[in-house]
């Protein structure tokens, strides 16, 4: 066996370590992550970034390529795997030795072997992190001087070049703008806005996007198949939405997901594993901050502080879950980082939030984890900020308040207090046969056979305004685009006259369905008040008020 065969590379190996012995390869190689294992080695392994590998490759086939390139854009998109690729497409000659620049390079000639394995002599590869003086671009120029060695062009790789200070920068001008025809510059970047204008001026640029989620989750399909994991689709979907656009941190949370799933990997693992499966808490709290309960609020805060959990993450914690109901309102997918609890969970929230209230509470949040991250102490701040939401749920929406002014009603409902109707003598003229107030505008489509319609205004709906011949109303649960005109119709068909119906998102009523219930309640804390029920329930153990009737003279039922 030769020394060539002898140092053959074991399939699957990626650019970062030099070929292994194959009968050593399995005994001697340690473990390498995911995100080094399956780094591309060719621009069809590039994944999302169709319209630069088309750009470069019109540019070599027509023989016009620029002398400067410059790949910016997050994390893990492929910027320096980018500037390997086409260190490797400029040099590469063939597996017969006759081949020129390509946009498919063979992989198994000498420069494509070197350039993979980082050893050759005319691919210089600099962290600009590291090296950030003037005397760093100063080897550099001195060196460009000379032609390459062994490869038709000498590349120069600097990674997070706008590290460089303005004299390096500087110092560099010239030769970028100048360099010799045997020259290139790849320069990589994830702040593309501290790079000099002078400096972006001589590079051609390509902003790398974020990989879409679908695509990740293909790839790591195919990585978790070459491994020979089981991975859930549903998990693949996770990973690759919490890898937020970068292929190298979806491997690196796929990789730990294997570890956590021992061979296997489910979505709720997944979930576990990045602390989203602690949500029911954080969506606890907002239902209790909704409520306006001020002592379970600061109760659920300190147990969650008792837990560890850090002050800014409960706030950024509420204002996800706050997005999530805010993107169930309009009508948008659920995320996939969410369970279907959570998601179940959001949409029942939005159909009872409106607008205005969703706004309100992510300004409140956002204001707080301000507070938050400034404040000396950040358990404090924490619960002043919530406190704020919770005084906040019982102020009026500003566009209510106005809306109620400009139409001259002297007094505005609170946010979970009933309001009121407008007096009689204060409303438009009523039809001499029409209803005086909405409830009984319900009870008279139940006479006239309307019990559907009637049923739906009871229990779905919160009273905004009520006129003569004008309905505001707040939905509590979705009825339909056509539903104002429909109730128009039957209105005016019941009435004898037109009604003009509008559907909003202002402050409202409760449901009249909601109204008795609350009228049940407060009867019932009234009856169990009473020191003749208490001192019954007290000399019979055991014994429950079973009803509380609130038509007449309050009567309970032992």
């Amino acid at each position: 066996m030769t020394d060539d065969e002898s140092l053959q590379e074991e399939p699957g190996l990626g650019l970062d370590l030099p070929a292994q012995p194959l009968e050593k390869s399995a005994a001697a190689s340690p473990y390498r992550v995911l995100a080094r294992k399956y780094r591309p080695q060719s621009f069809a392994e590039l994944i999302g970034q169709d319209a630069m590998v088309q750009t470069l490759g019109n540019a070599i086939a027509q023989n016009r390529i620029a002398h400067a390139f410059l790949m910016t854009g997050v994390r893990g998109v492929g910027k320096t795997s980018t500037a390997r690729l086409v260190a490797k497409a400029l040099n590469c000659i063939g597996p017969d030795g006759k081949g020129g620049p390509t946009i498919d390079p063979c992989g198994v000639c000498e420069p494509c072997r070197a350039i993979a394995e980082g050893r050759h002599i005319d691919v210089i590869e600099m962290d600009a992190a590291s090296h950030t003086g003037v005397d760093d671009v100063r080897e550099i120029i001195e060196a460009v001087r000379y032609s390459a060695v062994s490869a038709r062009f000498k590349i120069y790789i600097i990674d997070e070049v706008h590290m460089l200070s303005k004299s390096a920068f500087n110092a560099l001008l010239k030769t970028l703008e100048e360099p010799p025809e045997h020259v290139k510059f790849l320069f990589a970047t994830t702040e593309v806005n501290k790079v000099p204008v002078t400096v972006l001026s001589r590079c051609q640029r390509f902003d790398l996007r974020r990989i879409p989620a679908e695509k990740l989750a293909e790839h790591f399909a195919r990585v978790a198949q070459a491994e020979g994991i089981e991975v859930e689709p549903e998990a693949l979907a996770v990973v690759a939405r919490a890898a937020e656009g970068s292929a190298r941190d979806g491997l690196s949370i796929l990789d730990q997901a294997i570890a956590h799933g021992q061979g296997k990997v489910t979505a709720e693992q997944v979930r576990a594993m990045l602390g989203l499966a602690d949500r029911g808490r954080t969506r606890q709290l907002l239902v209790t901050l909704l409520s306006g309960d001020a002592a379970a609020v600061l109760e659920q805060l300190d147990s969650a502080h008792a837990l560890g959990i850090d002050p800014s993450a409960l706030l950024r914690g509420l204002m996800e879950s706050v997005h999530a109901v805010t993107r169930a309102k309009a009508g948008a997918g659920g995320d996939v980082l969410a369970s279907a609890e959570e998601r179940e969970a959001a949409a029942d929230l939005a159909g009872k939030l409106g607008w205005a209230t969703l706004h309100r509470l992510w300004q409140l949040l956002l204001k707080g984890l301000t507070d938050v991250q400034v404040a000396p102490d950040p358990q404090e701040a924490a619960a002043m900020a919530l406190l704020r939401v919770v005084h906040a749920a019982e102020l009026p929406d500003p566009a209510a308040l106005i809306a109620r002014l400009q139409g001259g009603e002297g007094a505005v409902a609170v946010a979970g207090a009933p309001a009121r109707s407008a007096p009689a003598s204060a409303a438009s003229p009523a039809h001499a046969e029409g209803p005086e107030s909405f409830a009984d505008l319900v009870k008279l489509l139940e006479a006239k056979g309307k019990a559907l319609l009637s049923q739906q205004l009871h229990d779905q709906v919160g009273l905004v305004r009520f006129a003569s011949g004008e309905l505001e109303l707040k939905p509590l649960r979705p009825l339909g685009t056509n539903f104002p005109r429909e109730l128009g119709d039957v209105l005016k068909q019941v009435t004898g006259r037109g009604w003009k119906v509008t559907l909003s998102d202002g402050e409202a009523e409760p449901s009249l369905l909601q109204q008795e219930q609350m009228a049940e309640e407060r009867a019932r804390a009234a009856v169990l008040a009473d020191p003749n029920v208490a001192a019954v329930l007290s000399a019979f153990p055991g014994a429950t008020l079973e009803s509380v009737s609130t038509k007449g003279a309050n009567h309970a039922q032992l």
